[in-house]
């Protein structure tokens, strides 16, 4: 059966960093389910499983711009330390949750941290980042 829009798949990935480091990967977890053109997935993994068909594998490359975009600097900000809870000390690499206007919280890393200021990313962790998945196509409804 081809994939097309609007087709339900069903499909096993493991998604590593062009140092060949994993960042997720749904091996000993169900496969990952989805509709083919409802934007639910990153770009280039929507466009990938539309040329597979059922029990296919195939191992793929995504442009950052395909992936979660570049990073942008607008996205970094400088936070007074004192607008920070004050139960933790902020570290560099910590994330922590940011509200915004409409409710949603949304994650932001630690990148910097002096005596007056936090720096915080608000990128998603993988802007910026060329992708690799080994995919397999497990189900087709």
């Amino acid at each position: 059966m081809v994939v097309e829009n609007g087709k339900k798949v069903k499909v096993h990935y493991t998604g590593t960093l062009e140092d060949g480091s994993v960042f997720d990967s749904s091996e000993g977890k169900d496969p990952l389910e989805f509709t083919v053109g409802e934007g639910k997935v990153i770009k280039g993994f929507d466009a990938a499983v539309k040329e597979m068909s059922a029990n296919e594998e195939k191992e793929i490359h995504i442009e950052s711009k395909d992936a979660y975009g570049e990073a942008r600097n607008e996205l970094i900000k400088q936070v007074p330390r004192d607008q920070l809870p004050k139960e933790q000390e902020p570290k560099v690499g910590m994330i922590l949750g940011v509200g915004m206007p409409n409710g949603q919280q949304i994650p932001a890393r630690i990148t910097a941290v002096n005596d007056t200021e936090v720096t915080i990313d608000l990128n998603h962790p993988l802007a910026g980042k060329n992708l690799n998945f080994k995919l397999k196509l497990v189900e087709v409804a």
